[in-house]
């Protein structure tokens, strides 16, 4: 710790804080209707397309650039290493538990490498861009974000334990998956942006505006304990969702005919789909196998009879074949 009062070149900028917090509120609400999906409230696949993957892109992208922001700030006078490794493990263990409790709930889609993971390898490699030009921190950013979209890819990292570099042609599923290619490019975005901030003394006239966020002191303190909000939030969002479904369970047979028809018009017209999607639905009713399918608790022998449920009313719900043009007769 520093002795005495602090230097104006590490007061602390209450602005970053600030966005910090916006950001896990964000993320919060992001992770709520996460959990609503997870127990059959929302549409399943609501959070993994359109404007909740959108959304939580941006929210990821906000932490890992304000996180290279963070690393300036830190350690611009030189490099800090005994708070720098004490904040190191704190994220690691927070990586860990993360990883742990997300493996018990859902071991196919536990977080092997999500956003505190980043982070923390992120952060060391951060510090080798602490002493080179912001252009060149800049160009190594803008080439980690653009490798994706230039098509290069490898299967040597779609394995567990190599995914954490990205690239990869069919990524492990996961439901936080945040490798080093391209989020690390936007962690060097952010040490880029916070050495042209030094260079120029915007983190000097940023921290003038401190008095101003005092006026909002709930985001300044979530910005200053984000990582125990993150920690913290969606267990206990989850337990909330949890004790709701027990009480009032969602009615996941309710969910088929949006489902149907979603996945329906992927490939065929209106009129079909509603033609075919009422008969499944019918069908499945009959049964007794709306729930299960929704579910995807179906047996291997329900599952056979649900395909062939399908295959009859893909047939039923063709349009019925023009009639044979007219054959005129002899002697006309």
């Amino acid at each position: 710790m520093d002795q005495g009062a602090p230097s104006r070149t590490r007061q602390r900028v209450q602005l970053i804080d600030t966005l910090r917090g916006v950001a896990l509120l964000a993320m919060a609400s992001y992770h709520f209707t996460w959990d609503l999906e997870f127990f059959g409230y929302v549409l399943r696949g609501t959070t993994g397309h359109g404007f909740w993957r959108l959304y939580a892109r941006g929210i990821v992208s906000t932490f890992l650039f304000l996180a290279g922001l963070s690393l300036v700030l830190a350690h611009r006078d030189g490099i800090r290493w005994q708070p720098f490794w004490r904040r190191e493990a704190q994220v690691v263990a927070g990586a860990l538990a993360v990883s742990i409790a997300t493996w018990f709930v859902d071991a196919n889609s536990f977080v092997f490498f999500g956003v505190l993971h980043e982070i923390a390898a992120a952060s060391l490699v951060g510090l080798a861009f602490l002493r080179l030009p912001p252009l060149a921190t800049l160009a190594t950013g803008l080439v980690l974000i653009a490798l994706p979209f230039t098509g290069l890819s490898t299967p040597l990292t779609e394995p567990r334990w190599l995914a954490w570099v990205g690239l990869a042609e069919r990524p492990p599923f996961s439901s936080d998956y945040v490798p080093l290619v391209p989020f690390l490019g936007i962690v060097l975005l952010g040490v880029a942006g916070g050495l042209v901030a030094e260079r120029h003394g915007i983190f000097a006239r940023l921290a003038a505006w401190n008095g101003a966020m005092r006026r909002v002191p709930v985001l300044n303190a979530l910005g200053r304990h984000a990582l125990l909000f993150y920690l913290l939030h969606q267990p206990l969002l989850f337990g909330c969702v949890w004790l709701t479904a027990q009480i009032w369970p969602a009615d996941l047979a309710a969910q088929f005919p949006a489902i149907c028809s979603s996945s329906c018009l992927a490939e065929r017209d209106e009129r079909f789909c509603r033609r075919y999607c009422g008969c499944v639905g019918a069908d499945l009713r009959r049964e007794n196998l709306t729930y299960r399918l929704v579910q995807n608790t179906l047996t291997p022998m329900e599952y056979e009879r649900v395909q062939g449920m399908a295959a009859q009313c893909g047939a039923r719900a063709e349009p019925p074949p023009p009639p044979p043009p007219a054959v005129p007769q002899s002697g006309e």
